[in-house]
C-alpha cells in the first residue's frame, strides 16, 4: 500500500522528537500500522531546526497553511501550542479532509466541542492523546480499555513542575520561591509559571479526562482551580508528621448525578502509591467499578516521552483510515449523540476532610474558643496538633485535621476564626483526599 504522508506544523521539543521517532522506529511503525507513515511537509520558523534534525526529503514551509492545504497530506500534526493560529489550522484541516493528531491540551479543553463537532460532520479523526500526561496511554487507557466500567472518580498529578517543586520542599526543606527559581533554571517553569504553579495547565487536562471519564462535554470554565504557590515548608513538615503529603491533584468525581472538577493542593495519606511520585513525574489514579482502582504512572513532558503519544495517535489513525467514520471510537468514548451535559457541583457543596493551620496567640482558653466554633459547626476532628512557640515568640502554630464536612461549613469556620482577636495572619486551608 502507498504509505501515508504527514503534515507537521512545529518543530519544536516535541515536533522534533516525533519526527526523530518516525524516522528511528520507522519499520517497526509500520508494522503496526500497516503502512508506512512519512514526513512529507513541515512548518518551520527557525531554519536552525532542519539543520538540527537533519531532515531528508521533507517540504518546508514558513506558512503552517500550507501544510494543511497541501493536497498530498492525509493527517496533520498540529504542535504549535497555545490557541491560535492552531484553532484555525485544525478547523481548516479538518474542513479539507484530513485527520489531526494534537498535543495541545489547552485548545482541546478551551475548544475541543466546537472540534470534535467539525471533525464529526466531516467524517474524520482527531486524536490528542499527548495532550494530557506526556507519553502516559491514559486517554486510550480511560476510553479503551475501562470502556466496560462506570468510572467513580479520577486523580491526578498532571502537572510535573508542580510535583517538582512540592517533592523539593518535602525532601529538602526548602520555601516555594527558592525551588521555583531553581525549576526555571532547569527549564520545568517557564519565565511566567503561573500556568503550571496556579493549576491551569492541570484544569486543561482534568477538562478532557473527566469529559472521556463521564461522557459529558468539556467544561473547563467549570473547573475549580487553586495553585501551590501558598503552601509553606511548615505546611509539608506537618502533613508528614500527621501521615500525609502535599500534592497539587486535580480531582474528577461523579456522584448523584453532579461532577465535581476541581484542582487545589491536597493532603493524600502517605500509605497510598501515588503520594510517592516525585519529580516530574506524572501519574493518574482512576476508581471503576468493575476493576476497581488503577494507577497509570510516567513522564508527563519531554521531547521523546510525548512524541511516543503523538505517534500512537497517527498509527491509530492509519488503521482506521478505511473504516466507517460512524463506527471509530468516539472522541470522548461515547457515542456523540450519548454524551450528556451533567452539572457540575459547586465547590460550596463539596465533602472531604480539611488540614487547618492558625496561627493562635499562646494565651489560656484560645484552643477553646477554636473548639467552640468547630463544635457549633458540627465539624469532627481527626487530629490537633499544638505547637510550643519559639523562643521569644508570643504566637503558636495550630494544626487541625477534620472529618469530612461539607466545604460550606469550614469557610463559615475560617471566617469566625478570623473574627477572633488571638488568631493573626492568613488561615491556611487545604483538603484533604484519602483516595480509598
Amino acid at each position: 500500500m502507498e504509505p501515508v504522508k504527514i503534515g507537521l506544523l512545529g518543530l519544536g521539543t516535541v515536533g522534533g522528537g516525533t519526527y526523530n521517532v518516525l524516522q528511528r522506529n520507522a519499520e517497526e511503525i509500520a508494522r503496526r500500522a500497516g503502512r508506512d507513515i512519512i514526513v512529507s511537509h513541515a512548518s518551520v520558523r527557525n531554519p536552525a531546526r532542519v539543520e538540527a534534525l537533519g531532515l531528508r526529503d521533507v517540504r518546508l514551509s514558513e506558512d503552517p497553511a500550507a501544510v494543511v492545504d497541501d493536497p498530498e497530506i492525509e493527517v496533520v500534526v498540529e504542535l504549535l501550542g497555545g490557541t491560535e493560529p492552531a484553532l484555525s489550522l485544525i478547523l481548516r484541516a479538518l474542513e479539507n479532509g484530513k485527520h489531526v493528531v494534537t498535543a495541545n491540551k489547552a485548545l482541546i479543553a478551551m475548544h475541543g466541542n466546537e472540534i470534535f463537532a467539525a471533525a464529526h460532520r466531516r467524517g474524520v479523526m482527531v486524536a490528542f492523546e499527548a495532550a494530557v500526561a506526556g507519553g502516559i496511554p491514559i486517554i486510550k487507557s480511560v476510553r479503551e480499555g475501562l470502556a466496560g466500567n462506570e468510572i467513580r472518580w479520577v486523580a491526578g498529578i498532571i502537572n510535573g513542575t508542580g510535583n517538582f517543586i512540592l517533592s523539593e520542599m518535602r525532601d529538602h526543606g526548602r520555601d516555594f520561591a527558592d525551588v521555583l527559581a531553581e525549576a526555571q533554571r532547569l527549564g520545568y517553569a517557564e519565565a511566567d509559571p503561573t500556568f503550571d504553579v496556579e493549576g491551569v495547565d492541570a484544569a486543561h487536562k482534568l477538562t478532557i479526562l473527566a469529559a472521556i471519564a463521564f461522557g459529558m462535554p468539556l467544561h473547563f470554565e467549570d473547573v475549580y482551580t487553586e495553585g501551590i504557590s501558598g503552601v509553606t515548608r511548615e505546611d509539608v513538615g506537618y502533613a508528614e508528621q500527621l501521615g500525609y503529603r502535599i500534592k497539587h491533584l486535580a480531582i474528577a468525581r461523579r456522584a448523584e448525578g453532579r461532577v465535581e472538577l476541581r484542582v487545589h493542593p491536597t493532603l493524600v495519606p502517605e500509605k497510598r502509591l501515588i503520594a510517592h511520585v516525585d519529580g516530574v513525574m506524572n501519574a493518574v489514579q482512576i476508581q471503576a467499578d468493575a476493576l476497581g482502582p488503577t494507577l497509570y504512572y510516567g513522564p508527563g513532558a519531554g521531547a521523546e516521552p510525548t512524541a511516543s503519544a503523538v505517534v500512537a495517535d497517527l498509527v491509530d489513525v492509519v488503521r482506521t483510515l478505511t473504516s466507517d467514520p460512524d463506527n471509530r471510537v468516539p472522541h470522548l468514548a461515547f457515542k456523540p449523540d450519548q454524551v450528556v451535559d451533567l452539572p457540575i457541583q459547586p465547590m460550596e457543596e463539596i465533602e472531604t476532610a480539611y488540614y487547618l493551620r492558625l496561627q493562635a496567640v499562646d494565651r489560656p482558653g484560645v484552643m477553646a474558643q477554636v473548639s467552640a466554633i468547630m463544635g457549633d459547626l458540627d465539624i469532627s476532628m481527626e487530629a490537633i496538633l499544638q505547637k510550643e512557640p519559639a523562643a521569644g515568640e508570643t504566637t503558636v502554630p495550630l494544626i487541625m485535621l477534620t472529618r469530612r464536612v461539607r466545604e460550606q461549613r469550614i469557610n463559615e469556620a475560617i471566617r469566625r476564626f478570623g473574627e477572633l482577636d488571638a488568631i493573626v495572619g492568613e488561615i491556611q486551608r487545604i483538603r484533604v483526599e484519602t483516595l480509598g
